[in-house]
């Protein structure tokens, strides 16, 4: 897997959606207003003195758009313009001298602007039908796969895009939370879970022009909160699982509503794909049959009785004792032994997904078996990527484990792979500001009982003073005996935690997460090359940046410190 980086602005689009002069649909003022009346959301068009339903009433309701944004500073001649969120009127401060020819928002803005205004019930909504309307609707010309689900999605994004490219010859493009590829080989850092619904269409468009026939991408809950797949119908939807998650005043108020705007991807396609262990798969199928879905069902067994009448269409049961194998089944058939890059148990169930989507795309697992297999070398950056030390016998792992779920099956993996070794376990960790305030507390519970301590440190306050974050995680721990430190600076964190491995050497050692505590602990392991140490690096996986104060301040990455401290 090939990843370049390059400036947003590169190549036929620009980063705020605008396209260049030459690729798209025809859309004008009278067809945009007949598109938003068909969906319910035009109040009226307003320009000047002058409000009316017929578009027609507006001197040049019939001429196309040259250009659609939602970014002022991307306006030239012949743009439509969607205010979205907080759009201030000052924005439009000479708008009319750089060529605006209208403007999607649900306030008049008439005062600012000579130009027409579409004036809408949501914004949002009409930014995703009137983008994909622009582009020529890309989707149409894709088979087009959503993941959505609390754990697991990126990394069964990667494994269904492997079997699709190895199917369609390279014709699967990628949208996920690490990287996004419209050309099938070509993996460029992503900004967003879920593109805004502009981009989103913008990106399909090209990866449509590329030759792409399947387009894999991850669903975030937010997605659906705030309309960014709006009008998109997938041809297979992907549910795995669910777990309390993204609960705080920015995200979501509760755990039903964020619930429910993750199972709105069932309503919006035509196929399904869910977890059968799923919590509130009950729900799902409910769901599904409401809305006429078809639904095709995978399953991680524990490979200790077997699979009966009830088994899941698509099966993953361990082939050896070290769960370092597994054995795949669709609809009885044997697919075969799969050994993953990517360890864990949990991957193997992300794996039984990927080849249940390939199923439900269509795609005869049983006749493409180099598609079938195509995932098992699939690496991740970021998703348990594990190191070496060669100064000792130390093992670190980097994962992007954040939450309650995710932290408890990261130290499953190390109980079933290493528990016999009786390891020293640190945990290393922090966890987000201004959101997310639940997983404080399940990161903790998720790990107390089961590590010797915690060092807690800076992830991605933004406005929340770090500090404060990492003292009511220290007030969560209930379990005698676990020392904890808060350390601020990542960096030091993760230095710190492998120097105190090294000075630990009478104990097999686990880290999980930042600098300070992995220098500390490769340090203490050093001394003691018989033993095996492992340090689990959690949170930000390979992400080169803290965000603080709504900036993204640049950051070494967990990785890098390994590798570093590990040369």
């Amino acid at each position: 897997m090939s990843r370049i980086s390059f400036p947003r602005s590169s190549g036929l689009y620009n980063g705020s959606g605008t396209m260049r002069k030459g690729f798209g649909m025809t859309v004008t003022l009278a067809s945009a207003a007949q598109l938003l009346k068909r969906h319910g959301l035009l109040r009226e068009i307003i320009r000047a003195d002058r409000w009316t339903l017929d578009a027609h009433d507006i001197e040049g309701a019939d001429t196309a758009f040259s250009a659609i944004t939602y970014d002022t500073r991307d306006v030239r001649e012949g743009t439509l313009l969607c205010c979205k969120g907080r759009f201030k009127a000052e924005y439009l401060h000479d708008i009319d001298e750089r060529g605006l020819a209208a403007y999607v928002a649900d306030t008049d803005f008439s005062a600012e602007t000579g130009t027409p205004g579409l004036i809408v019930n949501d914004a949002r909504k009409a930014m995703s039908l009137l983008s994909a309307e622009f582009y020529g609707r890309p989707q149409d010309e894709l088979t087009v796969v959503g993941i959505t689900g609390t754990k697991g999605k990126t990394t069964t994004a990667y494994f269904t895009q492997a079997v699709l490219n190895a199917h369609s010859h390279g014709k699967a493009a990628l949208f996920s939370s690490v990287d996004n590829c419209l050309d099938g080989h070509t993996y460029v850092e992503s900004d967003l879970t879920t593109p805004e619904s502009m981009d989103a269409f913008r990106m399909m468009r090209e990866a449509a022009d590329n030759g792409m026939k399947y387009l894999v991408m991850e669903v975030s809950s937010q997605a659906y909160k705030v309309e960014r797949v709006y009008g998109l119908t997938f041809d297979v939807a992907t549910f795995l699982n669910i777990s309390p998650d993204h609960i705080s005043p920015i995200e979501h108020p509760t755990f039903e509503d964020y619930l429910y705007c993750k199972r709105q991807i069932v309503r919006n396609s035509r196929a399904l794909v869910l977890g059968a262990a799923s919590d509130h798969a009950d729900l799902l199928r409910q769901d599904a049959a409401d809305a006429g879905v078809p639904v095709t069902t995978f399953e991680l067994l524990d490979g200790q009785s077997p699979a009966g009448s009830d088994a899941a269409d698509v099966t993953a049961s361990p082939a050896n004792a070290e769960h370092s194998a597994y054995r795949i089944a669709a609809d009885d058939a044997d697919l075969g032994e799969f050994r993953l890059a990517l360890d864990g148990d949990f991957n193997y169930a992300n794996a039984a997904a990927a080849l249940a989507i390939a199923h439900a795309a269509g795609i005869d697992l049983t006749a493409d078996a180099a598609a079938t297999h195509a995932m098992e070398p699939v690496r991740i950056a970021g998703r348990m990527e594990q190191f070496h030390d060669p100064q000792s016998n130390t093992l670190a792992i980097v994962d992007y484990a954040h939450n309650y779920a995710s932290v408890t099956a990261l130290l499953d993996f190390v109980d079933e792979r290493f528990g016999s070794q009786h390891p020293r376990i640190t945990l290393v960790t922090g966890s987000a500001g201004n959101k997310a305030y639940d997983r404080r507390k399940e990161i903790v519970e998720a790990a107390q009982h089961r590590i010797d301590s915690f060092i807690f440190t800076a992830e991605d306050t933004n406005t929340e003073p770090f500090i404060d974050i990492c003292m009511e995680m220290q007030r969560y721990i209930t379990v005698p005996g676990i020392a904890s430190t808060v350390i601020s600076d990542r960096p030091s964190a993760v230095t710190n935690a492998i120097y105190d491995a090294r000075a630990h050497a009478d104990r097999f050692n686990i880290i999980l997460d930042r600098a300070e505590a992995v220098e500390t602990t490769v340090s203490r392991d050093r001394k003691d090359p018989e033993h095996l140490h492992i340090i689990l690096i959690i949170g930000k996986g390979d992400e080169r940046w803290i965000k603080d104060h709504n900036k993204h301040v640049p950051f070494e990455g967990d990785d890098r410190i390994v590798e570093r401290m590990f040369a």
